[in-house]
């Protein structure tokens, strides 16, 4: 991230460019017709997004579909665009509605999930990341174990799926995720822990886990 100065009744303020200002930047001059700074995002998001749609949508030519929808509706939506929420967060959440469209009219609804209980999941210790075995040393130690991670990710219902992918893929915040799936936070804490399970419970036999031990 770059610095820069301010000045301030003659005084030198230095302040943080976070992403979120960045991007705030560039939504401000999109909403005032700057087109080079809408597509300054799009080219920022588009491979984020994409890696988010093709875990519901798995034929490659469909989901990039999908993201072109997605972008264009959210070109078409950004006079609405308040800065409420990170533009990232408001982005996803247009993809992940985009997409399910999609499958509802293909016919292709993925499978919801049940719901744990959540004043349960608000009190969950997270303990070891997904990230953690998401490493050189471990999770491309073979070929085999990366294989079995995105299969158990592909077959994981839909909600848990998305909230997964945000989490440990895209780095996402609880909040984020929550913004953009339009959740409780413990609600997203279920669905991430229970993904998080059901991942460990394929990956047991190659890892030698104890069944009654959490990655």
């Amino acid at each position: 991230m770059s610095r820069f100065c301010l000045s301030v009744h003659g005084k030198k303020v230095q302040d943080l460019t976070t992403e979120r200002n960045i991007d705030q930047l560039l939504v401000d001059r999109a909403q005032h017709g700057d087109k080079k700074a809408f597509e300054l995002l799009v080219l920022k998001y588009q491979r984020k997004l994409m890696r988010l749609i093709s875990r519901l949508i798995r034929d490659q030519a469909e989901a990039e579909d999908v993201v072109q929808e997605a972008f264009i509706k959210a070109y078409r939506a950004l006079p609405q665009f308040r800065g409420d929420s990170a533009f990232y967060t408001w982005l996803y959440r247009i993809g992940i509605n985009t997409a399910k469209n999609y499958l509802v009219t293909q016919g292709r609804r993925a499978p919801t999930s049940t719901e744990a209980d959540v004043e349960e999941a608000e009190t969950f210790d997270d303990g070891e990341q997904l990230r953690d075995i998401n490493t050189p040393e471990s999770m491309l130690a073979t070929k085999q174990i990366a294989e079995t991670v995105n299969l158990a990710m592909e077959v994981l219902p839909e909600e848990l799926r998305i909230a997964i992918t945000l989490r440990e893929i895209e780095g996402l915040s609880y909040e984020d995720i929550a913004e953009a799936m339009h959740c409780p936070i413990g609600t997203v804490r279920s669905r991430i822990f229970r993904a998080r399970e059901a991942i460990a419970e394929k990956l047991r036999p190659l890892l030698d886990t104890a069944g009654d031990k959490r990655w």
